[in-house]
């Protein structure tokens, strides 16, 4: 059997200037903000020293199932029992707004909390609705989307260093940065420990890899201003999802070659591994009227990505992208090739 549901609450009045970091880990029903739910949250907040001030850890009633015990530790009898999320979104805000926030793939991450602020905000604005129908009786406040100072992602800073990952869960990324770290790989001990532990055990790892970066002076992050939401609920850049959801301009030319160089209308892939800041090479490809895209397909002029010329694994678009003869320019390569003045569809042999 599992553990009861835990639940943590945070003081009042946060001291957001003596610990301004706070880590988070979440575990959810998917990867998709948009059709998946929060099962479980664990936050502490952090000083400049790694010193921990405040613990918080929650489980929430997704209102449906769960998944396996094997995916999140926990039994489906636990998540049944247990609070909805709104239940914790004030808590929530006090332990975020005005801190830094760490995270570890900020995309997901960020994305499921935004989604499940959302969500409660949505459905107490309803029932306010409803009440209000029914002779004012009293409203809901169940907090809002909360507001770090800034967004910063662990995964996203190891890329910028150079580690090109085959495993991005955390315990793999701070291995790869020369950290001491627990095993990614399931184990029948992992599997006995209560899920509290084992998250709180993910959140320390996380302050630890950030602390790491920061020394490297590698612990860049968004405001959140700066983040949106892609079609899945996933929180990307600003530029990203413009860029994605910009209407296409000139005709595919085809493929990229050195001699065309880049050309008008080339539909371009930008994979997660560069060394360069994707947000670079996406506004680059903007500024040369290529049509950037997500999803690669037969159409794909090009793909900018770090790990063939590393030498590294080739995994995900990167792996297709060679497997299909579609061309591969590393960042570097890709930005001088775009600062060549933009050539236009006619100008194609």
């Amino acid at each position: 059997m599992s553990t009861p549901p835990a639940q943590h609450s945070a003081p009042d009045t946060p001291d957001t200037e003596a610990f301004a970091f706070v880590a988070v880990h979440v575990q959810a029903t998917g990867i998709h903000p948009s059709t998946g739910r929060l099962l479980t949250i664990d936050a502490v907040t952090f000083n400049e020293d790694g010193e921990i001030g405040e613990e918080f850890h929650a489980v929430f009633n997704p209102g449906g199932d769960p998944g396996p015990r094997h995916t999140h530790g926990r039994d489906a009898s636990d998540f049944a029992q247990a609070p909805k999320f709104s239940r914790h979104l004030k808590t929530l805000d006090r332990l975020i707004d005005a801190r830094t926030l760490i995270v570890h793939d900020s995309p997901l991450v960020w994305g499921f909390i935004v989604s499940e602020a959302r969500r409660a905000m949505n459905a107490a604005a309803r029932a306010n609705r409803s009440r209000n129908r029914r002779n004012g009786r009293r409203r809901q406040r169940v907090g809002h989307v909360p507001r770090p100072t800034e967004i910063v992602d662990t995964l996203d800073n190891a890329r910028r260093l150079g580690v090109i990952p085959t495993d991005i869960r955390l315990p793999a990324i701070a291995t790869a940065l020369g950290m001491d770290a627990p095993s990614p790989v399931a184990s029948v001990e992992r599997a006995g420990r209560a899920e509290d532990d084992t998250s709180r055990e993910e959140t320390l790892l996380l302050v630890d890899t950030f602390l790491e970066l920061r020394e490297r002076d590698a612990a860049t992050g968004y405001a959140p201003e700066e983040l949106a939401p892609d079609r899945f609920g996933l929180q990307r850049s600003v530029v990203r999802v413009d860029a994605a959801n910009a209407p296409r301009g000139a005709d595919n030319p085809g493929a990229y070659t050195p001699e065309r160089g880049l050309v008008a209308g080339m539909e371009i892939v930008v994979t997660d591994d560069l060394r360069v800041h994707p947000d670079e090479v996406i506004a680059a490809a903007t500024e040369h009227d290529l049509n950037y895209v997500e999803k690669l397909s037969r159409e794909t002029s090009l793909v900018v990505s770090d790990a063939l010329e590393a030498g590294a694994e080739l995994t995900g678009k990167a792996m297709h992208a060679h497997r299909k003869g579609i061309p591969v320019l590393s960042g570097e390569e890709f930005l001088a090739a775009a600062s060549q003045p933009p050539r236009r569809g006619d100008a194609v042999d």
